[in-house]
């Protein structure tokens, strides 16, 4: 019988970091801006998100809603703002927000011009900054071909419950009906079409 000897090698240490969840990076950069803090916030988020979360111009949101893969979203339960976003959504990427959604307070006019963007995008999250989720859905329900027709802004007119903004297309128009107030901001609650 022959002995042999057996060669062990220790297994290399791998000296990885682990991934921090979506919710710990979100939570650290809604710390930092609630504590006014930009240096804070760029150690976990990118320029552009951090010059979006300190756009936000209405009071902080009051609850963390979760985080659904990597977006998470931080709402408000104590007051009402302009469109169903309802407060902040992050996209958050390995340990950093590289995109922050926001509710906005708008003109009639600001708000259809962004909502109309965010259809030209295909960009759902952006729509909810200035819409109800009615009207994302109705909006989102026709893709925007880039090769089709020209959307051509007509401006807004008053209505009973708000405003009428346009844009039209050779074959008609689509409505995008606002509402809200001049002390609260304004929101896409519906959208219609006219055919010529």
């Amino acid at each position: 019988m022959v002995a042999g000897a057996v060669m062990m090698f220790p297994a290399p240490a791998v000296a990885q970091s682990a991934k921090p969840a979506p919710a710990t990076v979100a939570k650290k950069l809604f710390n930092a801006w609630l504590k006014k803090d930009k240096v804070a916030a760029a150690k976990v988020a990118t320029p552009g998100a951090v010059s979006g979360i300190f756009a936000y111009v209405f009071r902080a949101p009051d609850k963390f809603a979760g985080c659904k893969g990597n977006y998470c979203r931080f709402v408000h339960t104590s007051v009402n703002v302009p469109g169903d976003l309802n407060g902040l959504g992050m996209v958050v990427t390995g340990n950093k927000v590289t995109r922050v959604y926001r509710s906005r307070f708008a003109s009639p006019g600001t708000v259809t011009k962004h909502f109309h963007k965010a259809f030209v995008l295909g960009d759902r999250r952006q729509a909810l900054e200035v819409a109800t989720q009615a009207a994302v859905d109705t909006r989102f329900k026709v893709k925007y071909d880039p090769n089709g027709v020209t959307h051509f802004y007509q401006g807004c007119s008053k209505e009973p419950k708000g405003y009428a903004c346009a844009y039209s297309y050779e074959g008609g128009a689509v409505v995008m009906h606002v509402r809200g107030s001049k002390a609260r901001g304004y929101e896409v609650a519906s959208v219609s079409w006219i055919a010529d």
